[in-house]
């Protein structure tokens, strides 16, 4: 299974482009939330995003969405032959009227792109066989109304992206042992809000978690005035990774 953190910044501009996460294993290729950036930061890398098979929200936020729009046009319009593969999009409920409120600003080409469009909302707890041995499980996290966290396992490896959450005791329990918990670290400690994280919570939640190794993104610029890997170092003494736009890692089966 390997990681790549394509978008690992926030609404705020900054060097980041906004949320975006591809894992690929086997013949499954997950996009993990697609915000303004991803697209074109996936031609920057030359990564496979002609071969995506299915994409994940986290939530409806713009930062996490605005790019499936400019990611379908490029499948439709800026390639030859077109995309004719299937594809499936994942999300909390709320996904399918998502893509309708797409389809009614930029036209039918969201709602029918020319290659077979599975839309499939997960509740917290569904898991979802995505194919070739990957399952992708669902869990609802205090962000917004929808926000939810994934699992991704395949081959006896775990990957776990929080998406946006705030700070969450259960979220870790249910992360416990993870390969990677990829994880967001927003806002430091003194512009800390209700609904994200800041670097002390991400300590006490890998704490709780106990990652393989722990992976930050999401960060707006004002954390980054911050020593992240020292604030996290009181709680938890494991890796550390600040993920940058196109950092990778592979996350070995068993």
């Amino acid at each position: 299974m390997r990681l790549t953190t394509l978008g690992t910044g926030t609404a705020a501009p900054s060097r980041r482009v906004n949320s975006g996460h591809l894992v690929e294993a086997g013949a499954v290729t997950l996009l993990m939330d697609c915000g303004s950036g991803v697209v074109h930061r996936m031609g920057t890398l030359g990564a496979n995003w002609l071969g995506i098979t299915h994409i994940a929200f986290t939530h409806f936020h713009p930062d996490h969405t605005l790019d499936l729009t400019t990611l379908i046009f490029a499948w439709r319009y800026g390639t030859l032959p077109p995309r004719s593969a299937p594809l499936t999009i994942l999300g909390p409920v709320g996904t399918a009227q998502l893509i309708e409120m797409f389809a009614a600003i930029y036209g039918d080409t969201i709602r029918d792109p020319g290659f077979p469009l599975t839309v499939r909302e997960l509740a917290s707890g569904e898991r979802a066989d995505l194919g070739d041995g990957v399952v992708l499980e669902a869990r609802k996290v205090p962000h917004t109304a929808e926000s939810v966290a994934y699992c991704v396992e395949r081959g006896g490896a775990r990957l776990v992206f929080t998406g946006d959450t705030a700070f969450d005791t259960t979220l870790a329990e249910w992360a416990h042992g993870c390969d990677l918990l990829l994880c967001e670290c927003s806002l430091p400690e003194p512009l800390a809000v209700p609904t994200h994280l800041t670097p002390a919570q991400c300590g006490v939640l890998a704490e709780v978690a106990d990652p393989g190794r722990l992976v930050l993104t999401h960060f707006y610029p004002p954390v980054e005035e911050e020593d992240i890997r020292e604030i996290i170092s009181l709680r938890y003494s494991g890796k550390v990774m600040l993920a940058v736009d196109g950092w990778s890692t592979d996350i070995e089966e068993r």
